[in-house]
């Protein structure tokens, strides 16, 4: 076994290093105080730590007792809580009093520092400090001692050096002596003595490397070999201080640990279901389902909940019950499919929260509320689709048993079309009708389930012409107005314009129910879900009528103050007309007129689109698209026959009038009168022919010209006007003109 070296030593290798080596160990000591600095400072830390985790659980209490109850059985709990709380909220507690805890260790563990680590450091440090401070006087004192020495052989050898020199005085005093004998002891007497001097400093000359000798080798390596002992010692106090520290720490963090463990345990009983069920036992009470919805008659016609089962229903009845059977299987499919989409995305969240597979369980749950809202749809179609069939089939069977449905296709009518169900033109621009792929039989949207399952089958050409014309003759039949009134009503006076006030003007004129032929019947504005060809592609517009005008009596009004209408003198005829929409002045030269009110025309249009009249005193310009122009009336030469028979005939507006089917409407004008002088007349001219369809349409031939009153707001039509009369034709089949 290898010889352990020895572990050197300040006075066997400092030898003379007192100073140096002193100056370390003071600065060692001197360390010390910052060492417990460092130790007080920790503990001031502890101690706030401690102070902020108290403040912090004491806010959270307080927060916690406030929602305590809102938090375990709701705001509004059937039974009243008392002081229970829920599971979630009893571990919260847990976590606070450990909180509260904590703060404890840690204000605990603050006062220990300062007791046992700073304050022992201390006072170490001021007794390593004496103790440093007497090895720097005992080194003072051995180097005095040496000093003290060297100046006592100095001495010697001063002494021994004036011995010599007496004694060589002595001998030259011999040789001029007088009295030679005497001189001659006398010398020998100095001589004597100079040996007995030059024998003590030979004697100091040792003493003096003998107490050398001893303080460099002996008394200060022990004083070295003493401050080093004291160096050491220091650090093992030191080491031992430290230990304690450490040990402190540890007893606080293993406390603290274990209060953390124990309120991990307790999170591991908080099972979600506890305050679910606590929630659930504070807030069960009385419920009673909402009844079923039930039949409730109109209070204007009493009926009962039975259903209708004539045969014009069972029509509508047999093609409901088609179209819900045939989608009924494909949507249970769905719902199925569905169903078990979402089932393997639940059992994915499963796994995830079994710890056995590794996704973002928010993003599988928003994915399941996405797939369940997908399935609602579906669901609720499919609900729909049982229960139409389960309702019919319990009222009239299940009719749709040897039905011959017709194959239709949703379709846009690039023609003028008639519904071959109800006779009226099918309008719009985008699949608004149906036809069958098989015999050609078209219908309205709205139509569609009132079409019979009676589909003949694949016709040819020839065929499909045959039964077209059919089917149009029979829906035409509808539209012809009825000889005799229905049953259910009252014979009323006949009213027709034969015996009423024809050259009057209503103001319900445009109104009016009107059809094709002028019998009265559904007016087609009302039909919305009319469709339209795409060439013309928008519903046609509604059938204008002359608006007939009859001036009042003469008897009762005059031309001017003063005068008379029965006067003889026959006056100029003056051009009038009517304001179709109330219009406000805007600028200078306008006037402002309300709707309804007779104007003397002034100046007529001059292709700006401004018109000036007289309403009353006042003269201004008006829009021309807001007056009704009356023809020019005929001067009667006899001013005593009555202004009845020289009421003047009606012309159609330079205005369209829509079909209003509840009553009269409040007329609104354009959204922006023309500006004065901002454009002239706009003409287009006729690209194909045209056959008008209605009174509200004009006929066309190929390169006939019109004036552009309205271009195709969108519908498909434009509003031309020729001859005095404003109608519309198919806005494709018109271009603008050039020149």
């Amino acid at each position: 076994m290898a010889e352990v070296e020895a572990v050197p030593t300040f006075g066997t290798e400092l030898k003379d290093g007192f100073k140096p080596a002193n100056a370390w160990v003071a600065n060692g000591i001197a360390w010390l105080d910052d060492i417990q600095s460092f130790y007080r400072e920790r503990s001031a830390i502890e101690k706030e730590h401690s102070a902020k985790l108290n403040a912090l659980a004491k806010k959270y209490f307080e927060k916690k007792n406030k929602k305590s109850a809102s938090l375990s059985v709701g705001d509004t709990p059937a039974m009243t809580p008392g002081s229970l709380e829920n599971a979630s909220l009893t571990i919260w507690t847990t976590h606070l009093t450990t909180l509260e805890s904590l703060a404890d260790e840690h204000e605990k563990y603050g006062n220990e520092l300062i007791q046992k680590v700073a304050d022992p450091l201390k006072h170490y440090a001021s007794r390593f400090e004496e103790l440093r401070k007497r090895h720097v006087e005992y080194a003072t004192k051995l180097e005095a001692e040496r000093e003290s020495s060297y100046a006592d052989l100095r001495k010697t050898k001063t002494k021994y050096d004036a011995a010599c020199q007496e004694v060589e005085s002595k001998r030259k005093k011999t040789e001029s002596a007088f009295d030679k004998a005497k001189a001659q002891s006398h010398y020998q007497q100095q001589l004597h003595e100079m040996n007995n001097v030059k024998n003590t400093y030979l004697i100091a000359i040792n003493v003096t490397n003998k107490q050398k000798e001893k303080y460099y080798h002996e008394y200060v390596p022990e004083l070295l070999d003493s401050l080093q002992d004291l160096s050491e010692f220091r650090t093992m106090k030191l080491n031992m201080l430290w230990t304690t520290a450490a040990n402190l720490e540890t007893a606080m963090l293993r406390q603290s640990t274990s209060l953390v463990e124990n309120v991990a345990q307790e999170i591991s009983r908080n099972q979600p279901h506890l305050d679910s069920m606590m929630y659930i036992q504070h807030n069960m009470g009385p419920w009673q389902e909402p009844p079923d919805k039930i039949f409730e008659p109109s209070p204007v016609w009493h009926d009962d909940d039975l259903m209708v089962t004539d045969e014009p229903a069972k029509i509508f009845l047999r093609n409901v019950l088609n179209k819900s059977k045939g989608q009924l299987g494909d949507l249970r499919r769905e719902v199925d499919k569905k169903r078990r989409e979402i089932d393997g995305v639940k059992r994915i969240k499963q796994r995830i929260r079994d710890g056995t597979e590794n996704k973002d369980e928010v993003l599988v749950v928003s994915q399941i509320f996405s797939m369940q809202e997908d399935l609602h749809q579906v669901d609720r179609k499919r609900l729909t689709a049982e229960v139409e069939t389960s309702t019919i089939t319990s009222a009239v069977g299940d009719v749709t048993l040897g039905a011959k449905n017709h194959n239709f296709k949703s379709q846009t009518f690039k023609i003028p079309t008639n519904c071959d169900l109800c006779g009226e033109r099918i309008w719009g621009l985008s699949a608004k009708g149906f036809d069958c792929r098989d015999c050609g039989y078209t219908c309205h949207n709205k139509c569609e389930m009132k079409v019979p399952a009676e589909c003949p089958g694949e016709l040819s050409k020839e065929e499909r012409k045959k039964y077209k014309s059919e089917r149009q003759s029979a829906a035409g039949a509808l539209l012809k107005p009825p000889t005799n009134p229905p049953e259910h009503v009252a014979e009323l006076p006949d009213l027709t314009r034969s015996n009423t006030m024809n050259s009057l003007s209503s103001g319900y004129a445009a109104s009016a129910n009107r059809s094709i032929s002028g019998s009265t019947v559904s007016p087609r504005a009302a039909v919305e879900e009319a469709q339209a060809p795409p060439e013309p592609s928008g519903p046609r517009p509604p059938v204008k009528k002359s608006r007939l005008v009859a001036p009042p009596p003469a008897a009762y009004i005059s031309e001017l103050p003063g005068s008379s209408v029965s006067s003889s003198v026959p006056k100029k005829a003056e051009k009038k007309g009517k304001m179709l929409y109330g219009f406000e002045a805007n600028g200078d030269g306008e006037v402002s007129v309300p709707e309804g009110r007779e104007v003397v025309i002034l100046e007529p249009d001059d292709g700006s689109g401004w018109i000036k009249v007289r309403a009353g005193y006042k003269e201004g310009l008006v829009p021309a698209t807001y007056l009704e122009i009356y023809p020019e009336p005929i001067v009667p030469q006899d001013t005593g026959s009555s202004s009845i028979n020289n009421r003047p005939s009606s012309v159609y507006s330079n205005s369209g009038s829509s079909i209003n089917t509840t009553g009269p409407v409040k007329k609104k004008g354009p959204a922006v009168a023309p500006r004065r002088g901002a454009k002239k007349l706009k003409y287009v001219v006729a690209l194909y022919d045209y056959t008008a369809q209605s009174d509200a349409e004009h006929s066309m031939t190929e390169g006939e010209r019109f004036v552009l009153i309205k271009d195709d707001p969108g519908d498909g039509w434009a509003e031309v006007e020729k001859g005095g009369a404003t109608k519309s034709v198919p806005a494709s089949y018109v271009q603008i003109a050039t020149d």
